[in-house]
């Protein structure tokens, strides 16, 4: 035993398990015997005495817990540690804050601003972490973790048996779902039923089973029936001075008592819920219910019971069939929900409320009878998921892998990042003097400033130094910014128009100084009126001035020849970029000539500069602009980081030192923008065989308050409005909605899966309307190769049909849509649907001037080789692969080569890190780099020998006086549409793919699963396979998330953005992505025109509209969904694929039931954009 213990615990179980102790006379561990053991004492240490030394050191004996007591004037904190000093300092603070796990507080404290003057720690308190299991109930301390409650049950379920413990079952089931195991660690139930979260996973438990909690003052000791405990929104009764001490929760009775929860959310796992339930009966020997309750969340103010519906079911047979109808049409009375509900969603959370009790009817009459014929034993089961697994194909760079390139190599930094060694710019130092600055944001979507008062930041909030705005930049011209247009300021002037617009910063000694003081400036408003969706923008008529067409073929003829012209509507939603790293910069000003450094996380260093430049007021050459690494981008730090280095540099110049904002989660979504919503009003000419013949279509895009890169973006959605599919004529219009939302901006793909999305969805529906299956459209209508598409560009190395047969024979999707179609004939509430998706992505900037590199190569006398390049590092592994390439060129071994970070000062004039063109660019930059040098060191390696390494051979050439260091530069050649002309070749080359995915839909609450995903990707010959195959994954799941979850909302009442963070704004988890997952690089082909760096492509956008064939299976097993009901009407879907939205496409006999129309004049809660 290597932990005996200390020598003087003679009772310690060590002595008796065998470690042994010197005092524990003839137990294990001693010789039984009198006689001293006579020790050895190595040389230099002191000899043991057992009366004088212990051999525990003091230093690690446990920690003796002592009340702790601390604060000033405005914030006090307290530690007890026991129960009598908690109920003490209660008693003197009734108002007093208790903090056990934190996680409401925090949120309270960071993004509600609220203030709390005495807080008070209890998670040293052990009275509260104890549990009883006693004859009839479990009673649990307040404070125990929730961690700790999820294990309790499980073993309250073994201790009381399966059906006395239905309560604790259910309860364990709730924590399952609730938050994420790091919450569950720290938050307790007790903070949970004070928080009185009318959405909270325990209340409706708990009050369904007629739990107690037990209040405890100093004065008394209150039991508080569960039913009685929630009084109003956030408003509970437990007594001001009182704390939750304990949980009593009852058991079931042995025979009779049924419960369930349940809850539906948004995702699956680690989400609140929008409706959550629990259902317990008591039956009586002739199943006549003796006893009922059926408590819900998310359907009221507070955790409420249905009334109505248990006053119906008391008394009731429960196995009558009639008195499932009763019930149904009592919950309906009890929740009769408004259009314009606080929290939205009316129509889905009637639909949930109805839904779950018709799913506990049935579970539970098969409880009482298995073999019952009634039963519908398919709504019983809630959709759950395996393990996930997956394949690559890791053979797929043999055919062409050379020494380094095409081989399989980790990123470089992925150790770094994996141990957090990684710099990202908020890691940079603190510099001397530095202060921090936090922005003043506008509250507001279009108003009148009517005037700003920064007096009370800089008067009452210590540590606040200084206000910044539109006055201090040099001229006011300085504060107009924006590509292409320079449409938006820096800071606001005398109007808003978006709430999260910039006003001000205030300049503090730290971060909560900053944001103390931001939050006291004082800005007075008038407001106007606001637009912020595309329908709203069309019919004012608010548009942008940029307008774009592609007219190819004659249009009126083709449809006037056609069999078919079909109309229709397309809709996507935007998405929020929610990188890891929110927008950052450090402003250092230097002491000479107007210089200053910008550390910033941005994808675009070179305009970074500019604009620098432009807001203090000297020539670019005084400003350096790097970057080390980015917690990702995803092109939202093309353009919009470039917004806070310009503030932050204004506010170092005034202030003359350095100044660093990194953005909070809430402040970066407010101000960041996202991708562009699209509307497109589409008319396709077909033919009866299915041929297409002509597209018209008119599309819109939300471009927010200005213009961004909404241009570039609307361009690009017009040329991929074709997908890959052939017509005789097009004529596709592209026009930029001005609305009151935060300016959009570019987000990966940049246009292209909206335009795509757009395609696939009308192809969808001329199959629905010809009886045609949709993958037999696709297939006949894919261009072939060396087609051109309607902008006159051939296809060159075209794979995507070879792909497409491929995709199908290997996922075997011909017998899977067998067996989805079968599945769906026996199954009345769970429907599988099967897609297939084809992707084509032109790579290059559809601005011209944007396709250059340059890169700079030093070769030092070690042989160590230094490589600077315009591109940045965001996680995608652009650095890995220049490295590759430049350790390929010189011939020396990876490990040699390094890009230290990504500066204006080594490579000049650089194009932003996007358009999936970085690493032809840079990568072919480096590459001439290289092969400049390789000329200028040929002859010492001729000299030297083929064994001579690059240490001997550059230390040869630098002693001849031979320059060591190249500039690289490339452009891309041959390239340059003309728009309205439609001449010109728009892209290099297109990135190809294709995937198919199946789904598994539960059409009683919408939730779904993926249960398979097959991609392979045409990536040419693959620089580093394993990047791409990162890449690839990782794009197909954001675009997962883009077409099924991620929903943006706006408050309709005030204007700003709803969905602001983690909590209303889903993001794929772990339990979103495919249960099978298989991934393969197009392979066994030749690249015969394409003329890249190694023939390899670009693989960072393609691959995220594959995520678009999980939306268009789930439309698939909606179409099933709705055949099973008799509805033969088209199914128009809109993207997102939310729950809401596919249980409402089901459109069986309860959604219709529960549907809630708006009454004259009335609006949503939430706006959708």
């Amino acid at each position: 035993n290597g932990g005996s213990g200390c020598c003087k615990e003679k009772n310690g179980t060590n002595g008796t398990n065998g470690g042994g102790c010197c005092k524990d006379g003839a137990t294990n561990g001693s010789n039984g015997d009198d006689q001293p053991i006579k020790r050895f004492t190595p040389p230099g240490f002191i000899e043991y005495n057992p009366d004088t030394q212990l051999i525990f050191p003091s230093a690690l004996r446990k920690h003796e817990y002592r009340p702790l007591a601390f604060g000033n004037k405005r914030k006090r904190w307290f530690r007890p540690v026991t129960l009598q000093q908690l109920l003490e300092i209660k008693s003197v603070y009734p108002s007093a804050k208790i903090i056990g796990g934190s996680t409401e507080t925090q949120i309270e404290v960071k993004f509600k601003a609220m203030q709390y003057s005495v807080s008070v720690y209890v998670g040293d308190i052990a009275e509260l972490r104890g549990y009883t299991f006693a004859d009839d109930h479990l009673e649990v301390g307040g404070n125990v973790t929730l961690t700790d409650l999820e294990d309790l049950t499980e073993r309250a379920v073994e201790h009381y048996g399966r059906e006395r413990g239905q309560v604790f079952a259910a309860i364990r089931k709730q924590i399952r779902y609730f938050a994420g195991r790091q919450i569950r660690n720290v938050g307790t139930p007790a903070g949970n039923l004070a928080t009185a979260s009318p959405i909270s996973d325990l209340n409706p438990v708990l009050v369904a089973s007629d739990g107690v909690l037990v209040a405890k003052s100093l004065d008394e000791t209150v039991e508080i029936p569960m039913s009685e405990f929630f009084k109003g929104y956030r408003v509970t009764a437990l007594p001001p001075d009182a704390i939750i001490a304990a949980i009593r929760i009852p058991c079931l009775k042995a025979k009779g008592e049924y419960m369930r929860a349940y809850k539906q959310a948004k995702r699956r796992d680690d989400d609140i819920a929008i409706v959550n339930a629990a259902l317990r009966v008591r039956l009586d020997d002739t199943n006549v219910v003796e006893d009922c309750s059926l408590v819900y969340g998310g359907m009221a103010p507070i955790t409420i019971a249905a009334r109505k519906a248990m006053g119906y079911l008391q008394g009731k047979t429960f196995t009558d069939p009639k008195t499932l109808e009763g019930v149904m049409n009592a919950l309906e009375q009890d929740f009769d929900l408004r259009f314009g509900v606080p929290g939205g969603m009316a129509t889905y959370r009637k639909s949930l409320a109805l839904g779950f009790f018709y799913r506990f009817y049935h579970e539970i009459r098969s409880a009482l009878d298995p073999g019952d014929a009634e039963i519908d034993e398919d709504a019983m089961a809630e959709i759950e998921r395996e393990i996930s697994k997956g394949y690559k194909d890791h053979t797929v760079g043999a055919a062409y892998e050379k020494k380094i390139i095409g081989k399989e190599q980790p990123h470089v930094a992925a150790m770094k990042q994996c141990t957090g060694e990684a710099q990202y710019t908020d890691d940079i130092p603190v510099q001397r003097n530095e202060l921090y600055g936090c922005l003043v944001l506008s509250t507001k979507a279009h108003a009148k400033i009517v005037s700003v008062d920064a007096a009370p930041a800089l008067e009452t909030v210590p540590g606040v130094v200084d206000y910044v705005d539109h006055r201090d930049l040099p001229s006011p011209e300085a504060n107009w910014w924006g590509a292409p247009n320079c449409d938006e300021t820096f800071f606001a002037l005398d109007e808003v128009f978006s709430a999260g617009q910039p006003i001000g910063m205030v300049l503090g000694t730290s971060a909560k100084v900053a944001e103390a003081g931001a939050r006291a400036v004082r800005v007075v408003y008038e407001e106007l009126p606001a637009i912020f969706t595309i329908e709203e923008a069309i019919a004012a008529e608010s548009y942008f001035d940029h307008y774009r067409y592609i007219h190819n073929g004659d249009v009126e003829k083709a449809f006037a020849d056609a069999d078919h012209v079909f109309e229709g509507v397309a809709r996507m939603g935007g998405q929020e970029h929610f990188y890891l790293e929110t927008n950052a910069c450090v402003a250092i000003p230097k002491p000479e000539d107007g210089e200053m450094e910008i550390w910033s996380s941005t994808q675009n260093p070179s305009e970074t500069q500019a604009y620098v430049a432009q807001v203090t007021g000297v020539a670019a050459n005084k400003i350096v602009s790097k970057v080390k690494r980015l917690g990702g981008g995803f092109g939202g730090k093309e353009t919009r980081s470039i917004q806070l280095a310009g503030i932050c540099a204004t506010a170092a110049k005034k202030a003359k030192r350095p100044v660093r904002c990194m953005l909070n989660r809430d402040e970066d979504i407010l101000t960041s923008g996202q991708r562009h919503p699209f509307l497109a009003r589409w008319k396709v000419a077909v033919n009866k065989d299915g041929k297409l013949q002509a597209l018209d279509a008119d599309v819109f895009n939300n471009g927010g308050w200005c213009q961004d890169l909404s241009a570039a973006v609307v361009d690009r959605a017009l040329s991929h409005i074709d997908g890959c599919y052939k017509y005789k004529a097009v004529h596709v219009r592209g026009r930029i909605c001005k609305t009151n939302t935060v300016s959009n901006t570019a987000f990966r793909g940049f246009g292209g899966p909206q335009g795509m999305f757009i395609a696939e969805t009308y192809m969808e529906e001329i199959a629905d309307r010809l009886g045609m299956p949709v993958e037999k459209l696709r297939e006949i209508n894919m261009y072939k190769a060396n087609e051109p598409t309607h902008f006159r560009q051939e296809l060159k190395d075209w794979y995507v049909p070879l792909m497409y047969k491929q995709v199908l024979e290997e996922s075997e999707y011909e017998r899977r849509k067998k067996e989805a179609d079968e599945f769906n004939k026996k199954s009345k509430w769970k429907k599988r649907g099967l897609a297939i998706i084809p992707t084509k992505f032109g790579i290059s900037f559809t601005a011209l001037f944007l396709n250059q590199a340059g890169a700079l190569v030093h070769i030092y006398h070690d042989g160590s080789v230094l490589v600077a390049h315009g591109g940045t590092e965001m996680g995608q592994g652009l650095h890995t692969k220049m490295t590759m390439i430049a350790a390929e060129a010189l011939s020396v071994p990876l490990e040699n080569v390094f890009i230290s970070e990504t500066a204006t000062n080594t490579v000049a004039n650089g194009s932003s890190t996007a358009a999936s063109a970085s690493s032809d660019l840079n990568g072919y930059a480096i590459w001439n780099a290289c092969a400049q040098l390789n000329e200028r060191l040929a002859p010492y390696r001729e000299k030297l020998g083929k064994d001579a390494t690059m240490k001997d051979i550059a230390h040869a050439a630098y002693f001849d006086r031979v320059n060591l260091s190249a500039n690289g530069f490339y452009k891309t050649p041959d390239i340059g549409y003309v728009w309205g002309p439609n001449t010109g070749q728009m892209f290099f080359y297109f990135t190809q793919g294709v995937a198919a995915a199946e789904v598994e839909i539960d059409t009683l609450t919408g939730d779904w699963t993926c249960r398979r995903a097959d991609v392979k990707m045409d990536v040419g010959r693959s620089i580093n396979p394993a990047i791409d195959y990162g890449q690839i994954e990782g794009a197909f799941v954001q675009g997962l998330g883009l077409f099924t979850l991620e929903e943006s909302l706006w408050h309709r009442a005030s204007g700003q953005i709803f969905t602001k963070g983690p909590g209303a704004y889903k993001i794929p988890g772990f339990r979103d992505i495919p249960q099978e997952f298989n991934v393969s690089l197009l392979k066994d082909v030749n690249w015969e025109n394409l003329r890249t760096i190694q023939r390899s492509r670009g693989v960072g956008e393609p691959p995220l509209f594959l995520g678009s064939c999980v939306f268009f299976a789930i439309r698939d097993a909606l179409k099933a969904a709705r055949k099973e009901w008799g509805v033969e009407e088209v199914l128009s879907l809109r993207s997102p694929a939310t729950v809401e939205r596919i249980r409402i496409s089901c459109a069986d006999p309860i959604i219709q039931r529960a549907h809630v129309a708006p009454q004259e004049g009335e609006k949503s809660f939430f706006i959708s954009i």
